[in-house]
């Protein structure tokens, strides 16, 4: 049962075998209550859970394959339901949930744990299954959300959604307009997504109508900060009942200077859930 004040990470940590001691550090700067990977790129035989339980989170769930994807939700609240679903008729662990209680009748937080395919180079269907891929993915995510929060329960959405929506989300609109994660479709999906159940995208939000914001920056750039050619990728979204209850939230830059860093880094929400009733 979530008591008290309630910080979440999300972080494509890009192998979390490799990224041990990326986490460690994670959890001694920002001392999370739960924290949701991405991309963690490991089968569920050789996850390190106790190396991860060590770091102080009893309850893991984890969904991963060899070498791609692969998603896990680690916590020191425990759950009272974990949720999974294959989208597009696809195992390639994209998606895990869980609920936690909140300690009042009726009432629960449900937290979503999404890595939407990025899908490959070319922005055309016909000739990229990836892209088509992708598209179906967003479609079908769609649904699947709009059946979630109809129950009206406290919602949290997390992930690399590999969609930069908004066009200060990158660092040149004119010139990733018809970049895979930045095009029109791409965008219109996911907004429609953000639109249509009321959810409150946290990065955008809380930010200037003008301001660059990122949580990417590619491997190619040899100095990431001098160019800072970023993209936001990863996402946190709330239903709207849940907004009242936001504290702050950050995004953790310096995580793109440790040693071996991914390419990605954490994003955080803080709740006041504590005042729910």
């Amino acid at each position: 049962m979530i008591k008290k004040n309630l910080k979440v990470i999300s972080w494509n940590i890009n192998s979390i075998r490799i990224r041990l001691e990326q986490l460690k550090k994670i959890v001694e700067e920002l001392d999370p209550d739960i924290i949701c990977l991405q991309e963690t790129k490991c089968e569920n035989d050789k996850f390190p859970l106790a190396s991860v339980q060590d770091l102080g989170y009893k309850y893991v769930v984890h969904r991963g394959q060899a070498s791609y994807n692969g998603v896990a939700i680690i916590s020191r609240i425990k759950f009272i339901n974990l949720i999974e679903k294959n989208f597009c008729d696809k195992n390639d662990c994209r998606y895990i949930g869980a609920e936690f209680s909140l300690g009042v009748k009726n009432k629960s937080l449900k937290l979503h744990n999404f890595y939407v395919p990025a899908g490959g180079d070319e922005p055309d269907t016909n000739i990229n299954p990836k892209f088509k891929h992708k598209l179906d993915f967003l479609d079908e995510m769609q649904v699947y959300l709009k059946d979630q929060v109809a129950d009206n329960q406290y919602h949290v959405m997390v992930g690399d959604m590999n969609i930069a929506p908004h066009e200060n989300d990158v660092w040149s609109d004119k010139q990733l307009r018809n970049v895979v994660s930045h095009t029109d479709i791409e965008r219109s999906k996911i907004l429609e997504i953000i639109s249509t159940q009321n959810f409150c995208d946290v990065l955008r939000h809380f930010a200037d109508e003008d301001e660059k914001v990122y949580s990417w920056w590619s491997y190619r750039n040899r100095d990431w900060k001098k160019s800072n050619r970023g993209r936001r990728l990863d996402h946190i979204w709330v239903t709207d009942n849940l907004l009242k209850f936001y504290m702050e939230h950050h995004i953790f830059q310096i995580a793109r200077d440790f040693e071996r860093p991914s390419d990605h880094v954490p994003i955080s929400i803080d709740l006041l859930i504590k005042d729910i009733s």
